[in-house]
């Protein structure tokens, strides 16, 4: 199906001004009824917002592609919006969104918005195609170059590649729409630009679309993967790769491309893992720091979810019942309580599987998870049946690396057998022997895990006033020092740990902290209005919001642009409210929800006046360290 197919003259608007984001969504979802294609305008406007939840469809270089799939559209379609002034759209490079296209797709129909998201997508990466467009002086003439450019693209991608290609790209985002696809333009743009053939290969929402070929892999002088997920590494064993982000294959296609013919990069050597590792090595830190994360991603839709089910069953029991069976004393409390319990009970298991993936690929991942099992169970070669020692959330991590390194000892063990017992290895070898061996080992570091998890418990439960203080300044200060970032990340798998043990003070503390920098800087932005530009003041006003909710990331784009006033300013105000969150005794059994969980929080207005103290502490010291704009 065409573009032009999709965009009706009626939902085409020029020279258009828009006050900000959702001004445009907007005057946007107008266009695309008036084209006829929605059944209910208000369910499609709110699918639209939940997109951008999610984060922003702005791609950079001034263009945005909202879209949404839903009951609320009639028929797949498109709207178009020149805005000649640009919005902030919130796009990773900064730059704002001059041209926004809008797809609307039926549910349960054809994924035409990806087609369409992938085609625009491709098309948009020229650079003269968007000024053309963003100076058309009529809707004809904004459709006709859409039409004109969409036919000369297409045919001539019919035409058969006889010659063979000098280097090779694979692209990949996470979600596999619009960066997939503008890097795999991009890279093969400059390719002609510097004369030197490529093919790229993406890894998109609906497949792989453009694949490489084995003889292909095998011709080629170099080859390119701008990938920010996991692609297949195997079949370039062998070959000089050249690794980098999605972001970096849109930008610096030239630059990749004349590494990959330099015969400077690396040959790339397959672990057995299925990533996209570095080709050009990669530190031991680095590693390890990648595996636990993958664990971590992977086990916190378990935390977060079982732990709030847990804190919102406390909130509806009634302790005067059985003091001893508080959060069980009804039927709902007892109901969420074990729905919650069951969740959060995953955690480690799920920890361990994916960490031992990371290491070893999918052989790894039922190896990992018995490890973190066994680790749960806390069993020892006195006691199997578990229950003896309290190895936690330490033991199920070091249960994951080991059960990972197991799988790959056993890979290169079983390398030479004959190829006709290869089928056995993943469903047999494997997990039979992976599991027995991560077992024995878990089960033997047990009592060592469960001797260190008791004395930080133990330290931890018996330090004073003072002390806690201290820690509730340390770990809320961490919150803000990168937010989201590796730093920010231990913290935070620090308090949800420490949650399993019974510690539930310092995960209220962990969550008061990450709470801060957001709304600290909205603060600053709403009364100290001279020290930011009206693109800064607008983004504040959404960093309530992200603040209230515990997403600390609101705050990245100050700090990017002013990391000596913002930063230290943030970690001043967040360990004024983690050490408060110690000081007043609050504990939390959710971890996550920010103000959304306040009820089930202990002690919630002292809580309360933890994070409204410390935000108002980084405001002010903020205001302190920034000069108003005139005096700059």
């Amino acid at each position: 199906m065409k573009i032009t197919e999709l965009l009706k003259k009626e939902s085409v608007e020029l020279h258009v001004k828009v006050s900000g984001k959702e001004s445009a969504i907007d005057r946007l979802v107008d266009l695309m009824g008036k084209g006829g294609r929605l059944n209910d305008k208000a369910v499609y406007k709110e699918e639209i917002l939940k997109r951008e939840a999610h984060g922003s469809t702005a791609v950079g270089e001034g263009i945005a592609i909202p879209h949404a799939k839903t009951a609320a559209v009639k028929e797949a379609g498109l709207a178009a919006m020149v805005v000649p002034e640009g919005v902030d759209y919130e796009a990773f490079d900064g730059v704002p969104a001059k041209l926004i296209f809008m797809i609307a797709a039926p549910e349960g129909g054809a994924d035409l918005h990806l087609e369409a998201l992938s085609r625009l997508s491709t098309l948009l990466m020229d650079t003269d195609f968007r000024e053309d467009l963003m100076n058309a002086q009529s809707k004809e003439e904004f459709l006709k170059l859409i039409d004109d450019k969409e036919s000369m693209r297409y045919q001539k991608n019919t035409v058969t590649k006889s010659d063979g290609y000098r280097v090779l790209a694979v692209t990949a985002c996470p979600t596999g729409i619009a960066h997939t696809f503008m890097a795999a333009e991009s890279l093969e743009q400059s390719g002609k630009k510097l004369g030197i053939p490529l093919k790229a290969e993406t890894n998109g929402a609906e497949g792989i679309g453009n694949a490489l070929t084995k003889e292909e892999i095998e011709a080629a002088d170099g080859i390119i993967i701008a990938a920010d997920k996991n692609v297949d590494m195997a079949r370039f064993e062998g070959k000089r790769v050249v690794m980098a982000t999605v972001s970096e294959g849109i930008q610096k296609g030239e630059e990749l491309i004349k590494r990959a013919v330099s015969g400077e990069a690396a040959v790339y050597h397959y672990t057995g893992s299925s990533s996209s590792e570095s080709s050009d090595g990669e530190s031991v830190g680095r590693s390890i720091y990648k595996h636990l994360m993958n664990g971590v991603s992977h086990m916190l839709p378990f935390v977060i979810g079982g732990g709030i089910l847990i804190a919102l069953a406390f909130l509806f029991d009634d302790f005067s019942i059985d003091p001893s069976n508080f959060g069980k004393n009804t039927p709902l409390a007892a109901y969420l309580k074990t729905i919650g319990e069951q969740a959060f009970g995953m955690m480690l298991p799920v920890l361990a599987g994916y960490i031992a993936m990371s290491i070893a690929d999918r052989p790894g991942l039922a190896v990992g998870f018995v490890g973190g099992l066994i680790a749960k169970m806390g069993s020892t070669f006195a006691n199997p049946a578990g229950g003896s020692v309290n190895s936690g959330f330490l033991g199920a991590l070091l249960a994951g690396f080991i059960g990972g390194y197991i799988v790959l000892m056993l890979k290169r063990a079983f390398k030479k057998l004959p190829k006709s017992l290869e089928g056995i290895k993943p469903v047999l070898l494997y997990p039979l022997i992976g599991i027995l061996l991560v077992a024995v080992a878990t089960t033997f570091i047990n009592p060592f895990v469960g001797a260190i998890n008791d004395g930080i418990t133990g330290l931890l439960n018996n330090m004073g006033g003072t002390s806690k203080i201290v820690l509730g300044a340390v770990v809320g200060g961490m919150m803000s020092v990168d937010m989201g970032g590796p730093v920010n990340k231990a913290a935070y798998v620090f308090g949800t740990a420490q949650l399993a043990e019974g510690n539930f003070d310092i995960m209220a503390a962990v969550m008061a902290g990450g709470m801060v920098p957001p709304i600290a800087i909205a603060l600053c932005t709403t009364f100290f209005k001279k020290k930011f530009t009206d693109k800064e003041r607008q983004s504040g006003l959404v960093n309530y919001i992200m603040g209230l909710s515990f997403i600390s990331e609101g705050a990245i784009p100050f700090a990017a642009a002013d990391p000596i006033r913002v930063i230290p300013s943030c970690m001043i105000g967040s360990a004024v409210a983690g050490s408060l969150s110690m000081a007043f005794n609050c504990t939390l059994r959710a971890p996550h929800g920010g103000i959304f969980v306040l009820p089930t929080i202990g002690n919630p207005f002292g809580y309360l006046a933890a994070v409204v103290i410390g935000s108002v502490v980084g405001c002010a010291v903020l205001a302190a360290l920034k000069k108003n704009l005139k005096a700059e």
